[in-house]
């Protein structure tokens, strides 16, 4: 535990110089394998809702790290979005070795369960529905599963990319005036399921798209099938477009490429696009319009929100993620009467509505 007790971005309670999480539960699980943190950063809102993520680590520090601030994240997405919950995020640390994957989510699913409802779980980066069914086995405190007899839920990537889309189209309209996106240049960063999706929409919609992926067989198709210009993920963000789409991991808007990158609005399905505020000033400043990325990326909770309910329909679904337009063009009201970066106006309203429901 040493190495976690302090380091840049956080100490063992919390992010640094913000308040602590309320909860902090590190697990093991011999048997399966599992190595999970599940990360509570705030129940003023009710219990905490967000996903749990399945990834390779450079270190447990950075596990660790990673789940206070997509914890923190889903905090502020479901204060965004209305929704009656708080803001959690579950990690487990992947191995290189092979494991039963349906024995590691159903140790999860336990773990979930012995928190007794103050966390609920669903897919994210690395987890499919499948993992969720096995988490399921052991906890009620889950969703993103297909459901019977055409009954709302699974897989909540395809609303997370309609949100996507939708914000992107309000942050264009609102920073450059423009709207439909029709000519309209789009640098999307990863083509996995939310980055797919929203490129096949931006296609339709008329956008000349500009894309990268570590797979070279989706850069080949996407070439094919949307007359997309392929460059290496190296140069993503150093390319001209008029809009940057983060959809891999996050930590894509690095001091440097803040300082230098040739884009006029940023908006995508990646989390934690920012390494800091900081950096959401420098874009500010330069007079790039961010769209946080926990307001314009909420579809997918909002969907596994309304399964867990038992109230989720899909063109119910679809018109409260489509309200996800009218969030960001009052940003952008808040911001021009501010002067504030969007990044920060966006914190500030969300820690608003939780201090205020």
């Amino acid at each position: 535990m040493d190495r976690l007790t302090t380091t840049a971005a956080g100490t063992l309670f919390g992010l640094h110089g913000e308040p602590a999480h309320e909860r902090i539960v590190l697990a093991t699980d011999a048997a399966s394998g599992l190595q999970a943190i599940v990360a509570v950063y705030s129940t003023a809102r009710g219990p905490a809702f967000g996903g749990c993520r399945y990834w390779q680590y450079a270190s447990d520090h950075e596990a660790y790290n990673d789940a206070l601030r997509l914890s923190q994240g889903m905090a502020f997405k479901n204060a965004l979005a209305d929704l009656p919950f708080g803001g959690g995020k579950a990690v487990i640390l992947r191995s290189p070795a092979a494991l039963d994957r349906a024995a590691l989510f159903k140790a999860f699913g336990r773990l979930v369960q012995s928190l007794e409802g103050i966390y609920i779980t669903a897919e994210d980066v690395g987890t499919t529905a499948d993992d969720m069914r096995a988490v399921q086995g052991e906890t009620r405190y889950v969703s993103g599963i297909p459901r019977a007899n055409d009954v709302y839920g699974g897989n909540p990537s395809p609303r997370t990319a309609y949100g996507v889309f939708v914000g992107l189209l309000a942050a264009v309209e609102a920073a450059l005036g423009r709207t439909t996106l029709d000519g309209v240049s789009v640098a999307v960063q990863g083509l996995g399921s939310v980055g797919w999706d929203l490129c096949e929409r931006l296609h339709q919609a008329g956008a000349q798209l500009i894309v990268s992926d570590i797979d070279a067989g989706k850069t080949a198709l996407a070439q094919q099938r949307f007359n997309a210009r392929v460059v290496a993920t190296a140069e993503i963000t150093g390319v001209e477009a008029d809009v940057f789409a983060p959809c891999a991991l996050g930590g894509s808007i690095t001091e440097s490429v803040a300082a230098q990158c040739r884009f006029k609005v940023v908006a995508g399905g990646a989390n934690n696009q920012l390494i800091s505020l900081a950096e959401g000033d420098v874009l500010h400043r330069r007079g790039i319009f961010y769209a946080p990325d926990f307001l314009v990326n909420a579809g997918g909770i909002i969907s596994c929100v309304r399964e867990y309910e038992g109230s989720g329909e899909e063109q119910a679904v679809l018109a409260e993620v489509a309200k996800i337009g009218p969030r960001v063009f009052e940003l952008a009201e808040r911001v021009k009467a501010t002067g504030v970066a969007p990044a920060r106006a966006a914190v500030a309203w969300a820690r608003e509505k939780m201090v205020a429901c």
